[in-house]
């Protein structure tokens, strides 16, 4: 299921791009896909794992951060990823 993916600060300066669609259906199989995508993000924010490192924040349909990879996600759902100094 497709899952919308907005990206901030470096998230977005390594990747070159500011957002994309993934196929996942929970918060650790974006993070394996998204690093597939775009292998530039893995060591920065994201792990082989399927986690994200510290320092950086997912939040879920701008309603909630959120950190458990096994969150389920929805067809529709967006996810922001961006570094945690990178807000106001």
């Amino acid at each position: 299921m497709p899952v919308h993916v907005e990206l901030f600060g470096i998230p977005r300066q390594r990747a070159g791009l500011k957002e994309l669609d993934v196929e996942a259906n929970n918060l650790r199989s974006l993070f394996v896909e998204l690093g597939r995508a775009i292998p530039q993000l893995v060591g920065v924010c994201l792990e082989d794992d399927g986690q994200l490192n510290p320092g950086y924040l997912a939040n879920l349909n701008g309603r909630a951060f959120v950190t458990d990879t096994e969150t389920r996600l929805d067809d529709g759902d967006s996810i922001l990823i961006l570094s945690a100094d990178a807000g106001g």
